[in-house]
C-alpha cells in the first residue's frame, strides 16, 4: 500500500508535476460526489495526497499502521477494513454536509468546494478495525489515543477530511467487532494504575496541543479554531474591528479581528503557549503517577474553562447576554465553539478528579506550599509592576492616557491568553517600547515562572516533607540490617521516620490516625527494638496510632514487652538456594513443569526492565495489562508491587521466552543487602499470559533458583501471600481474626492469596510467619480501614457491597 501510494504520487503529477484536472477526477467530497457524479471518488481519493507533506505524512502512518494492523488481524482482514472504511468515511461525511447544506448550517456551506485526498482515513480505519482484535492494553490505548487525535483535529482544523476520518474511525470500530476472530459481548475492562497515568498524560498532552494543530492547518473551520487564531493572521490596525461582539451574534470578521488586535508583540503570543507547555509539564508528572501533576491540570483546564465561560459571555455574571438568548442572523456553529471552549477543558478537570486517587505519588507539602507562594508572589508583583509602570510612564506609554482605574482593571487580563479576550472592548494599547514590555511582558513571564517552579514538585522525590530522603533510604538498604522486604520501602507512596540515635529507618503511611509500617527497621546490623519503641512515641506525638505490619515473628516478644497485641498476616515463604534440589517425590510437580517447558523450547532469562528492548517490555505491559482486566476488583498496592515498580534498575525479572520471541510469563524480584552485597531476592511481581503453557510459573521460580545456587545467593523468598497463613500464634484476637477470614474469602476468588500459598508450598520452603503488632485493640476497626486504603486506594463502596454478596 505505501509502495502504491507512492507511485501514484510520482505518476500522477499530483505532487511533482501539472495537476491539471486530475484532482477533481480522483478527489472526494460533496461537489465532485454529488453535483458531478463521481460515484468513484471515495475510493481514489484513499490512494492520492494533495500536498508533499501530506504524503509524507500518509506514507509514514501506512508503513507504520497498517503494518500493526496487518500484525493483529491479518492481511485479508485489513485490506477489507483499509477499503471498507476509506469509502464509508467519506460517504457519511459527505451525507452529513449534504444534509447541512440543505438546513443552511454555516460549516456545511463553507466546505462544499472542498475536494479531499487522503489516504489517512482508510489507515485509521483499518487500525481501529484491528484494535477489536488486540490485547486489552493496545485495544485501549489505540481507541483512546486514535479517537482523541481525530477529535482533537475536528474540533480545531475542521477540515472535511477530519470528519471523513472520524467517520471511518468510528466504522473501524463497528468493524472491528464483525472480523475478530473471538466473538465476545462488548464489556468494560479494568485498566491498572499505570495505565490509568499512560492514558490520562495520552489525554492532557493531545488536547494541549490541539491550538498548535489549528495553527498548522490551512482551513481553520473547527469549533475551537478561533483560539488559534492569535498566531495564524495578519494584525489589523487599531480600531478598525467592531469595539464588542454579542456571545450568540459572532461573525468570522468581528472574531478575528478583535482577536488580533492585542497581538502585534511576541509577547501576546507567549502569553496564549505557555500555558499550553504548563499542561505539558503536567502530563509528564501524570505519566508518572504526581499527584501535584494530577492537580495542576485540574487548575490550569479549570482554569480554561472558566475564562471561556466569562468571557464568552456564557455565565450571567459576565456581563453580556446569557447563553439561552439567541439574535438573529447568528450562527450556531460560532457559539458551539464558544460553548465547547468552556466545555472541553472543564470535561478533562472532571475526570482527572474523579480519577485522582489512582495518582499516589505526593510531592512534599513543602514543595506544594513553595509553589503556591511563588506562583502567587509573582502574580502580585507583577500586577503591582505594571499598575505602578504604567502611571510613570501613563502620558508617554499607551495609545490613551490611562490613570489608576484603567491600569486596576486591565492588570488581571495581562495574564491571561489573548484567545479568551476576543470579545473584550480594548480602551488602550501600548506605543512604545516601554509600554509594550509593561503590556506585553508581565503575561510571560508569569507563566514562565509557574512552569519553572512545577517542575521541581512534578518531578519530586515521592518521600514527602523529606527531601533526599530516598537517596538516604536507598544507602541504608545497600547497608543491610533489614528483612526480605525491606526494598519495598523505596516505592513510592512512603514517608519515612530517620533513626537519629542510631542508623535506622522506617517505611511508613499514614491514613487517617494510623501509621501503617512496610515491615520493621532496617539499616545498620545493630538491634532494633529500641528503634521500635521511638518510633512508637514519635507515633503518638503526632496523634497517630502506630501500627507494625508484615514485621517478621521474631519481634513478638518485644511487642509483648511493650503490652502490644500481635497476630499472623501473612506466612512467608523461604528457599535456601545452598540446598536446592528437585529429587524425590514432593519434588514431582516442579520437574515436570520444568520439563514441559524445555520440551516447548521455553528458555529462562534473567535481566532487568532498562536492558529489555522495547519490544519485550511491551509484551510484559500487555501481560501485565491482561492480567488487571480480568480482575473484578482495582489492582492491589502496598506490599504488592505492579508495573511501575519494575522499572527500578536494582529489581531483576526472570522471564520466560518461547522460541518465537514471545514473553510466556514474567516474575520480578526485590534484592536484599549486606554491606553493598546482594545476600537474597524476593519475589514480587509475577503474571502470565492466559494462554501459556502450565507450570511456567514453577519454571521461572525452579530457574531462578539454580541461578542463584550458582551465584552463592544466602536466600529466595517467595514473599508472603497476604491474608493467607498457616501458622497461629497465641495472642490472636478471635474477632479480628474472625473479620480478616472472612476477608480473605471475599477477595479469594479475585485474588487468590490462599491459592497462591498453596502453590508456594510445591517448593519445599520454610515458612516464616509475619505479624501485624498494634498498641490497642480498641484501633482494630480503624486499623482495619486503614489497610484497605493502602492495599486498595481506589476501591468504592460499591466494589466492597458487591464483592461482599458475592462471596456470601
Amino acid at each position: 500500500m505505501t509502495a502504491l501510494i507512492l507511485l501514484l504520487a510520482l505518476t500522477s503529477g499530483l505532487i511533482f508535476g501539472t495537476r491539471g484536472t486530475l484532482v477533481w477526477d480522483m478527489g472526494t467530497g460533496s461537489e465532485p460526489l454529488l453535483d458531478h457524479g463521481h460515484w468513484w471518488s471515495p475510493l481514489t481519493a484513499a490512494f492520492f495526497t494533495n500536498m508533499p507533506i501530506d504524503l509524507v505524512v500518509a506514507l509514514v502512518l501506512a508503513i507504520v499502521l497498517l503494518r500493526v494492523a496487518e500484525k493483529i488481524i491479518g492481511t485479508w482482514r485489513t485490506t477489507v477494513a483499509f477499503f471498507a472504511t476509506a469509502i464509508i468515511g467519506p460517504l457519511a461525511g459527505i451525507g452529513l454536509q449534504a444534509l447541512g447544506d440543505a438546513t443552511g448550517e454555516f460549516w456545511s456551506l463553507h466546505v462544499t468546494e472542498f475536494v479531499v485526498l487522503d489516504p489517512t482515513i482508510g489507515i485509521v480505519g483499518a487500525l481501529m478495525a484491528a484494535s477489536g482484535s488486540a490485547s486489552v492494553l493496545w485495544r485501549r490505548r489505540i481507541r483512546i489515543v486514535t479517537m482523541l487525535v481525530l477529535l482533537v483535529f475536528l474540533l480545531y482544523s475542521g477540515h472535511p477530511d477530519d470528519l471523513y476520518r472520524l467517520l471511518a474511525g468510528v466504522a473501524g470500530l463497528v468493524l472491528g467487532l464483525l472480523l475478530r476472530r473471538e466473538k465476545q459481548l462488548i464489556r468494560w475492562v479494568r485498566s491498572s494504575a499505570h495505565e490509568i497515568h499512560v492514558l490520562t498524560a495520552a489525554v492532557v498532552a493531545i488536547t494541549a496541543i490541539g491550538p498548535v494543530i489549528a495553527l498548522l492547518s490551512s482551513s481553520r473551520l473547527g469549533p475551537l479554531a478561533p483560539i488559534a487564531l492569535l498566531i495564524g493572521n495578519q494584525v489589523p490596525a487599531a480600531g478598525n474591528a467592531q469595539s464588542r461582539c454579542d456571545a450568540f451574534a459572532v461573525t468570522a470578521h468581528c472574531l478575528r479581528d478583535l482577536t488580533l488586535q492585542r497581538i502585534n508583540s511576541p509577547g501576546a503570543i507567549l502569553v496564549s503557549i505557555l500555558p499550553l507547555v504548563l499542561l505539558i509539564v503536567a502530563a509528564y508528572g501524570l505519566l508518572h503517577g504526581r499527584r501535584f501533576a494530577l492537580w495542576l491540570a485540574v487548575i490550569v483546564n479549570g482554569m480554561f474553562g472558566v475564562l471561556a465561560a466569562f468571557y464568552f459571555g456564557l455565565l450571567p455574571l459576565s456581563g453580556v447576554p446569557y447563553v439561552i438568548s439567541r439574535p438573529t442572523g447568528a450562527s450556531w456553529e460560532t457559539s458551539f465553539g464558544l460553548v465547547a471552549s468552556a466545555v472541553l477543558p472543564v470535561a478533562i478537570a472532571i475526570t482527572l478528579i474523579v480519577l485522582r486517587k489512582h495518582f499516589s505519588v505526593l510531592a512534599s507539602r513543602a514543595s506544594v506550599r513553595r509553589y503556591v507562594i511563588t506562583v502567587a508572589a509573582t502574580a502580585v508583583v507583577l500586577a503591582g509592576l505594571y499598575v505602578v509602570g504604567g502611571l510613570l510612564v501613563r502620558d508617554t506609554a499607551f495609545t490613551d492616557t490611562v490613570n489608576l482605574a484603567d491600569l486596576l482593571s486591565d492588570a488581571v487580563e495581562r495574564f491571561v491568553p489573548v484567545s479568551f479576550l476576543i470579545r473584550e472592548s480594548i480602551t488602550f494599547l501600548p506605543s512604545s517600547i516601554i509600554g509594550k514590555m509593561l503590556y506585553y511582558g508581565i503575561g510571560p513571564a508569569f507563566w514562565v515562572v509557574a512552569i519553572l517552579a512545577a517542575i521541581t514538585p512534578t518531578r519530586q522525590s515521592p518521600a514527602r516533607e523529606q527531601p533526599g530522603a530516598l537517596t538516604r533510604v536507598r544507602s541504608l538498604l545497600m547497608a543491610g540490617g533489614g528483612d526480605s522486604l525491606a526494598f519495598m520501602a523505596s516505592w513510592p507512596g512512603n514517608s519515612y521516620w530517620f533513626d537519629d540515635e542510631e542508623d535506622l529507618a522506617i517505611a511508613y503511611r499514614v491514613v487517617g490516625r494510623v501509621a501503617l509500617t512496610l515491615g520493621g527497621p532496617f539499616g545498620s546490623a545493630v538491634p532494633k527494638d529500641a528503634a521500635i519503641d521511638r518510633f512508637a512515641r514519635f507515633s503518638d506525638d503526632n496523634d497517630w496510632v502506630p501500627v507494625f505490619y508484615s514485621i517478621d515473628a521474631a519481634f513478638e516478644g518485644k511487642f509483648r514487652s511493650m503490652g502490644w497485641h500481635t497476630m499472623v498476616v501473612a506466612e512467608e515463604t523461604v528457599l535456601r538456594p545452598a540446598t536446592w534440589q528437585t529429587t524425590g517425590k514432593k519434588w514431582q510437580d516442579v520437574r515436570t513443569s520444568i520439563n514441559r517447558a524445555q520440551r516447548a523450547g521455553i528458555t529462562a532469562s534473567w535481566t532487568s526492565f532498562g536492558a529489555l528492548p522495547l519490544g519485550i517490555s511491551t509484551q510484559i505491559a500487555e501481560i501485565s495489562e491482561e492480567w488487571v482486566s480480568e480482575k473484578g476488583l482495582p489492582e492491589m498496592g502496598f506490599t504488592l508491587g505492579g508495573l511501575n515498580e519494575l522499572r527500578d534498575p536494582d529489581v531483576a525479572l526472570m522471564l520466560a521466552i518461547d522460541p518465537d520471541g514471545q514473553v510466556q510469563a514474567v516474575t520480578s524480584w526485590l534484592p536484599t543487602f549486606r554491606n553493598g552485597e546482594i545476600i537474597g531476592w524476593t519475589l514480587d511481581f509475577m503474571r502470565r499470559r492466559p494462554e501459556s503453557i502450565n507450570g511456567v510459573m514453577e519454571f521461572l521460580i525452579a530457574e531462578t533458583a539454580m541461578r542463584m545456587q550458582e551465584a552463592g545467593i544466602e536466600f529466595l523468598s517467595l514473599s508472603g501471600a497476604p491474608l493467607a497463613h498457616t501458622a497461629h500464634l497465641t495472642d490472636q484476637n478471635s474477632t479480628i481474626e474472625r473479620m480478616l477470614d472472612y476477608l480473605s474469602s471475599s477477595l479469594e476468588p479475585v485474588y487468590g492469596f490462599r491459592s497462591l500459598l498453596n502453590f508456594k508450598r510445591k517448593f519445599q520452603p520454610e515458612f516464616h510467619p509475619l505479624l501485624m503488632a498494634y498498641p490497642d485493640q480498641a484501633a482494630l476497626p480503624a486499623i482495619g480501614i486503614a489497610l484497605t486504603r493502602v492495599y486498595l486506594p481506589t476501591l468504592s463502596l460499591r466494589q466492597i457491597t458487591r464483592r461482599a454478596r458475592a462471596s456470601d
